[in-house]
């Protein structure tokens, strides 16, 4: 089934300033809830959106009593879309839940028994601003970084740690529980870092620069684990799945590769063959460079971005996309949290909404899941079970 656009939403304000990147979306999310959508539509603004199908999905959900939950409900019930005015070019979001405040605390942003929401903001000049998304309210200006912040990343179990990657070639970890303070940086790229991200199960962080090698760091030690070489090009994009079993990070190469991170095995290489009827480019040559590459929530699909003007569907066990989509200049992209559909950031500021496959997943991949939740594939190999069934739980077969 093809994706189908949904909706588009498009910048406010007409463009006030002469860069090319002033109008661009380079970033979108959701927050891990789904109630919210962020993206930076240029103009040095970000768009809060309270977000209705995660709020009905939710209530239909939710059957809690606690005054905690009813707290939640007028609060999102009472959601308006917000517009954050940062004052830089923004590249860079990620959000994060604060832990929930408790009876007695003073916290004026954050209701008693709910987390508080807080959004991330890498901008132009190399300050990161973090924000508390139900009130607006600036909490944070994290300064350290000499140039563009190009990429963040939340440790996904709701600590307050926040990894940044940006174009003086550094990392940076900052601690928001400790009012920002910064824990570490991070050198060992020769280039302007693009993306970084933190594995679910925390261990791992792997970052993306204009290199033929990604870097894979320990979020124990914060040193590096190894180099993934094997791309041919800029590695501008990565991603780990939900059960941290895999990785994949995406170049200019036209290639997406995936990885163990384990191990650092290759596991397969999906490649991007030009549509040649979708394009109008006078020349082939680097069209189907990569922008961009997720994993569905479930962990059975990826979705691509490339300069051949198309969003592409991969099922994870097949080396052709199962599904393709026309689109303009598309530089991002992201899922849903619950599935179902995919948001796509492009060059002239706009951000487009998509169907995706809805998948039930099998109990087999279940189990899989499950286990490599906190198995690493080193652990997987010591079991006495059979090899076939070991080579299913590294994904090494489907």
């Amino acid at each position: 089934e093809e994706p189908v656009l949904l909706a588009e939403l498009k910048p406010g304000r007409p463009q006030r300033y002469d860069w090319k990147s002033s109008c661009e979306t380079w970033s979108v999310a959701f927050s891990p809830d789904g109630a919210w959508f962020a993206w930076s539509q240029g103009h040095c603004v970000v768009k809060l959106i309270p977000w209705p199908l995660a709020e009905a999905e939710l209530c239909k959900t939710s059957e809690r009593k606690s005054r905690g939950s009813k707290a939640e409900a007028r609060s999102r019930g009472g959601a308006k879309e917000k517009t954050l005015e940062c004052g830089q070019i923004v590249w860079g979001l990620a959000f994060s839940a604060w832990p929930a405040a408790e009876e007695g605390e003073t916290d004026p942003n954050c209701a008693v028994g709910l987390p508080c929401l807080v959004l991330a903001t890498g901008l132009n000049d190399g300050q990161i601003k973090v924000w508390e998304v139900q009130t607006g309210h600036l909490l944070f200006s994290l300064l350290g970084h000499q140039d563009v912040v190009r990429d963040l990343s939340f440790a996904p179990n709701g600590s307050p740690i926040l990894v940044s990657a940006s174009r003086d070639k550094t990392l940076r970890v900052w601690d928001l529980s400790r009012d920002g303070r910064q824990v570490q940086v991070l050198s060992g790229h020769v280039q302007w870092v693009y993306c970084c991200s933190i594995s679910p199960d925390c261990s791992m962080l792997c970052s993306a620069a204009g290199e033929k090698s990604a870097l894979l760091w320990s979020m124990r030690s914060y040193t590096l684990i190894r180099r993934l070489e094997g791309h041919q090009s800029s590695v501008v994009s990565c991603d780990f799945s939900p059960d941290s079993a895999l990785l994949v990070t995406a170049s200019y190469d036209a290639c997406v590769i995936m990885w163990d991170p384990y191990t650092g095995e290759q596991l397969r290489t999906l490649r991007h063959v030009p549509l040649h009827s979708t394009l109008d480019y006078s020349s082939e040559i680097h069209t189907s460079s990569l922008r961009s590459v997720c994993f569905s929530p479930e962990g059975l699909y990826l979705a691509t971005v490339a300069d051949d003007r198309l969003l592409r569907i991969w099922a994870l066990e097949l080396r052709s996309p199962v599904a393709f989509a026309p689109m303009t200049n598309g530089l991002c992209c992201i899922y849903f949290p619950h599935g179902g559909f995919i948001a796509t950031g492009t060059r002239d500021g706009h951000v487009q909404f998509w169907t995706a496959p809805r998948v039930l997943s099998s109990l087999k991949h279940l189990c899989r899941k499950a286990l490599r939740t906190f198995l690493t594939t080193y652990q997987v190999l010591a079991l006495p079970i059979p090899r076939k069934l070991k080579e299913f739980l590294t994904y090494r077969t489907f």
